[in-house]
């Protein structure tokens, strides 16, 4: 992607610009973002993906008792009257079910791979919405169809209605509004208040990223290092020739606590085995996704192209796919990092490959990981 030119999805800014002046810091709303946006999903569609085992749902109702949710898959006679105003339900990960939604995502590629999560999407009755909220990512919200409108603010205070199934802000207040029209987008940095409403039945895509916490991260990376450990690490054994008789026989020697910090920082000190271990985790789909592999073994020669489920990234040394690492180098970094940035290589460009990497190419097509362009 070229990130120095202006697009009309930013509102003309160029990428960089974005990037440098709104990313993380504030607001952008962008008129007609998609000019002459028509909907790749329609609202029969949504409803179908609803209603599938493996695909994430949810039902939202704003009622006379007080806000109502539950959790999907969703018989179509499960739902409300499309009648009925103020209730909504929202798909979560459309991109990985449908061809047209991942290409569309394909457009914010200009923020890294690893930061980028999926595409949800909401259909509401009028008056319909989720209560004002936040969110802890960036997300960009596309009007795909009828009429939401917005409002927005820059709430310090977060506490959050008790007794009530969905984080609602207790004490939501709104600097600004927009109603958003088809092809309009909104985007918002983490933690920055709005709530949503359907002026009319609406559908509203949401594009959102992913930023690991801190706790999540550190937790499956130790598990990395603590499977991978015994053999990054050695197996020598602790030593204590110098150990005087002790009076305080349940005590902790101080030599056994320095023996294990030393053991911890060596394996901490492996940076390709932490770079691995985070390219996994990384790469590695979400559990409600899997592949089904072709009935016979593909020819690749006239190019590839990802599956729109895979994810495939990389570093200096390494190559991840899946939640799986290889260490690549030379001609085959080159081919195998333009098919992880373009999601696709030509035959000219698989020719080139070595025997190992064709042969790792077509592994990937046999589990489904990828097919022939």
């Amino acid at each position: 992607m070229h990130t120095e030119q202006a697009l009309a999805l930013l509102g003309g800014l160029t990428p960089s610009q974005f990037m440098k002046r709104h990313w993380q810091k504030k607001p952008l709303l962008v008129r007609n973002a998609i000019p002459d946006f028509v909907p790749c999903v329609g609202r029969a569609e949504l409803v179908a993906l609803a209603g599938e085992e493996g695909v994430e749902s949810r039902l939202i109702v704003d009622s006379p008792k007080g806000w109502k949710m539950k959790h999907g898959p969703f018989p179509k006679r499960s739902l409300p009257a499309f009648s009925q105003k103020k209730w909504t339900f929202l798909v979560q990960g459309v991109d990985l079910h449908h061809d047209g939604v991942h290409a569309m995502l394909q457009q914010f590629r200009f923020v890294p791979d690893a930061r980028l999560d999926d595409v949800m999407i909401s259909y509401a009755t009028d008056g319909g919405g989720v209560g004002p909220h936040f969110d802890s990512y960036d997300v960009f919200l596309l009007q795909a169809h009828g009429q939401r409108r917005w409002r927005i603010g820059r709430n310090k205070d977060l506490s959050l209605q008790p007794g009530v199934p969905l984080k609602i802000l207790q004490n939501f207040e709104a600097e600004e509004e927009f109603v958003l029209n088809p092809g309009d987008m909104l985007y918002l940095p983490p933690k920055y208040a709005h709530d949503g409403v359907a002026v009319g039945e609406c559908m509203t895509w949401s594009i959102g990223f992913r930023a690991p916490q801190e706790g999540e991260l550190a937790r499956e990376l130790l598990l990395g290092l603590a499977d991978e450990a015994f053999d990054g690490v050695g197996d020598a054994l602790y030593r204590d020739p110098k150990q005087i008789a002790v009076s305080s026989p349940a005590a902790i020697p101080s030599s056994l606590s320095g023996f294990a910090r030393q053991v911890v920082d060596k394996a901490l000190k492996n940076p390709q085995l932490l770079d691995s271990l985070l390219g996994e985790y990384l790469t590695e789909p979400k559990a409600n996704v899997w592949f089904e592999g072709p009935q016979a073994e593909p020819d690749l020669s006239a190019g590839v192209q990802l599956d729109r489920r895979t994810k495939m990234m990389y570093d200096d040394k390494h190559l991840f796919i899946n939640g799986e690492s290889f260490k690549v180098g030379g001609r085959d970094a080159v081919g195998l990092r333009q098919l992880a940035d373009d999601r696709a290589i030509t035959g000219q460009t698989f020719k080139i490959l070595s025997t190992d990497a064709k042969l790792a190419l077509l592994d990937w097509a046999c589990a489904g990981w990828l097919k022939p362009v």
